[in-house]
């Protein structure tokens, strides 16, 4: 099987993209394409992507638009919510302080080029953000995006009375900088030491303004890894491989990381349902070459790089000895029963 290196993201990353782009005279669709990602993915905001292809795609809407300011733009519309799950368990948390803790544990589970550092001295916090792609290119907008969602996310935990002592970036000022200034005020610097936010210490301990303390125990439990049931959490663990097995990234390791939980757990739910991972992987890949090889919208080549084999001819002898037929005889079938 392929394995790949790269840093993924998910489609839930680009959330509200295709509104904003066509409302400053952008093709969305168009510029999804030419970034190499499919439009019709964003309809699976869980999706796995290559992060740079995201972060391409953000460069370049901001160049055809004219838009230097598209980041942030983008993270004005961003809420709690679009971090989906995640969203629940931060809400509940008793002190930003813990809701930040949560938030930078299980970063992971939605952009792995992501990295935000959380640092206290002399009575101030930083928040570091960071970005790891798997090779050199400009990443402002994705920058701008990622601390500008980060400023969101506090004011919602923090309430909107709530001002940080500075929001900084390592970049110079946009000719566009009227967004900026409208976000952040007179606590917005450029050409910065750190791309990311300070604010006091003190803030750190102060309660959420979205707190509720009856929910916080349920909540929890989405990321302390004890689904209600078995079953509940071997349908999440099958909907993730779904969504890995294209990238070449469907591992136990990286199915645990996306649940913020070990291996092992992930083995112990599968195993009280009678099941391994290797076998639920197999009956997925399964599922979904039925599928794609009864249909004609795929060749075999490009079948077998969905299911994530190395090679074509991979492809055709693990059909063979699942279904004890060709591919091609499959297809050849399913169109005679049409």
């Amino acid at each position: 099987m392929v394995t790949s290196k790269r840093p993924l993201a998910r489609y839930a990353s680009l959330a509200n993209y295709a509104e904003l782009t066509r409302s400053l005279g952008g093709d969305p669709q168009r510029l999804l394409r030419a970034a190499g990602l499919d439009p019709r993915g964003m309809a699976v905001q869980d999706r796995w992507v290559p992060a740079a292809a995201v972060n391409d795609l953000l460069e370049r809407t901001a160049q055809v638009t004219g838009r230097d300011d598209l980041g942030l733009r983008l993270a004005e519309l961003r809420r709690l919510s679009h971090l989906g799950p995640l969203s629940l368990v931060l809400r509940e948390e008793p002190d930003v302080r813990s809701a930040l803790e949560i938030l930078i544990r299980h970063e992971r589970m939605y952009n792995e080029a992501l990295h935000t550092r959380l640092g206290v001295s002399d009575g101030v916090a930083t928040l570091r953000v960071e970005l790891d792609l798997d090779r050199p290119a400009p990443d402002r907008q994705a920058v701008d995006l990622a601390v500008g969602v980060l400023y969101g996310l506090l004011r919602e935990l923090l309430g909107r009375d709530w001002s940080p002592l500075s929001v900084s970036f390592g970049h110079p000022p946009p000719r566009h900088a009227d967004t900026a200034r409208r976000m952040f005020g007179g606590a917005l610097h450029f050409d910065a030491d750190l791309n990311g936010i300070r604010l006091y210490e003190r803030d750190l301990d102060r309660p959420t303004a979205t707190a509720d303390p009856q929910l916080r125990m349920y909540t929890r439990r989405l990321l302390d890894g004890e689904p209600g049931s078995g079953r509940e959490a071997t349908g999440r663990i099958r909907e993730l491989v779904d969504l890995l097995l294209p990238t070449g990234r469907c591992s136990a390791d990286q199915v645990a990381r996306s649940l913020g939980v070990d291996r092992r757990t992930v083995h112990r739910w599968l195993a009280a349902e009678g099941t391994t991972f290797t076998e639920l992987v197999d009956d997925v890949r399964a599922g979904l070459a039925r599928h794609l090889v009864a249909g004609r919208r795929y060749s075999f080549t490009e079948i077998a790089e969905i299911l994530a084999f190395s090679s074509p001819s991979n492809f055709s002898r693990w059909f063979r000895g699942r279904f004890d037929t060709t591919p091609r005889a499959w297809r050849r079938t399913a169109g005679d029963d049409r």
